[in-house]
Order: C-alpha cells, then sequence, then structure tokens
C-alpha cells in the first residue's frame, strides 16, 4: 500500500502565537553625540516626553497597551502621578492613559530632543 502525503495545517492568521512586532530599526549615523541611551516610561519626569522603541511585555499584554496607542514611535509625554506615585498618567496619541509603575518599566523609550 502506497502513503498519503499529508500536508501540515498551517496556524491560521488569528491563531499565530509568535509575539507582535515591537522592536523598530535603529539607523546609526556618524555623530556619536545624537545617539542616546534607551529609558523606560518611569524615568521621565512631568512634562518630559519621550518616543517609544519596544515594549518589552507579555504578548497579549503588548497587543493592548499598543492598541492603546503605544506604538513603536509614538510620542509619549509624562503627566500626573499619584500621591504615592503609582500609577503615572501619560498622554499618547491624544489620550491620558494611567499605567502601574511595574507596566511603565517595561516600555522603552528615546529621549525626545524636542523637549
Amino acid at each position: 500500500m502506497g502513503r498519503k502525503n499529508r500536508r501540515k495545517k498551517s496556524a491560521g492568521i488569528d491563531k499565530r502565537t509568535a509575539a507582535p512586532q515591537t522592536e523598530a530599526m535603529l539607523q546609526l549615523s556618524g555623530n556619536c553625540n545624537s545617539i542616546l541611551p534607551l529609558a523606560t516610561l518611569v524615568d521621565l519626569r512631568r512634562g518630559e516626553a519621550g518616543i517609544v522603541d519596544r515594549l518589552d511585555l507579555p504578548p497579549d499584554d503588548a497587543r493592548r497597551l499598543m492598541e492603546l496607542g503605544f506604538l513603536p514611535g509614538t510620542r509619549v509625554t509624562a503627566g500626573q502621578s499619584a500621591p504615592g506615585g503609582d500609577p503615572r498618567v501619560f498622554q499618547v496619541d491624544g489620550s491620558e492613559i494611567a499605567l502601574r509603575r511595574e507596566t511603565a518599566r517595561l516600555l522603552k523609550i528615546r529621549r525626545d530632543r524636542d523637549n
């Protein structure tokens, strides 16, 4: 008896388990002074801004924050915080969103030079 060729079923679009793309490629220039080290959202003081570089979160959490506007390349401004410092409010894409310190620590940013 002959063997049947069976194809492996590929996962559908909605069934993929890989992490969503959250990293951005940086272009290095010859001017070393223009390259700023990455920081996190908790490093921003009130009124300071940064550009989201990547989200170091589990895929479901990263997807939810990206739905709220925390996309790589998006400008985020630090706002007020609760009396104990947690949670903090961040302005992104015209909205104000409160994040816990432990979550904000996992969002890597580049300091915005326009501050």
